[in-house]
């Protein structure tokens, strides 16, 4: 995985070093507020059966963002492979870092990567549909809505019947900028 610049950030690939940043985002309620309905998952917990990534520096396809200018920590993208042909795209952004057009620099670089250099035909992202922000980012990137998918759960968190958005794009239609 290469790094990767933007005009504010680097992305680099995770490593290690970066666990204590990653735990420290999960013990954010406001962070995993879409995630798990806001519960700050403990520094040595892991739930098995969460659906959602909870990286802890050794994982591939996820990159660490920092800020360019000075290495302070951002948060994480990831482009996790479906098949060969597809990804999922994903980010977690410190709170401290929200409303800056960071998420959208930083998922666009990683789709640029991942429709230039991975040439992956699709890339995909998901999130509930009340999380009104991460749609936004989604779409000033370039992904289109391409489905609402409604599940039942067992333990369903404040949105959950408003469902699932999912967004992609196609190298094919991709604009590039």
């Amino acid at each position: 995985m290469p790094i990767l610049s933007t005009r504010r950030l680097t992305l680099s690939p995770c490593r290690p070093e970066d666990r204590d940043d990653f735990i420290a985002l999960e013990q954010d309620p406001e962070v995993m507020r879409f995630l798990n309905g806001g519960r700050p998952v403990g520094r040595a917990e892991s739930d098995p059966d969460a659906d959602f990534l909870m990286p802890r520096g050794d994982e591939p396809h996820v990159w660490t963002a920092r800020h360019t200018a000075d290495g302070g920590f951002v948060g994480w993208f990831c482009l996790w492979p479906d098949d060969e042909a597809s990804a999922e795209l994903g980010y977690r952004l410190r709170r401290a870092e929200w409303g800056k057009g960071l998420a959208s620099e930083g998922a666009s670089a990683l789709i640029r990567w991942g429709f230039e250099s991975a040439l992956y035909d699709r890339i995909t992202a998901t999130t509930m549909a009340v999380n009104l922000a991460s749609r936004r980012v989604m779409e000033k990137i370039g992904l289109r809505h391409a489905r609402t998918v409604h599940a039942d759960y067992a333990d369903p968190i404040a949105g959950a019947e408003l469902g699932e958005v999912w967004y992609e794009a196609r190298r094919s239609e991709w604009r590039g900028e």
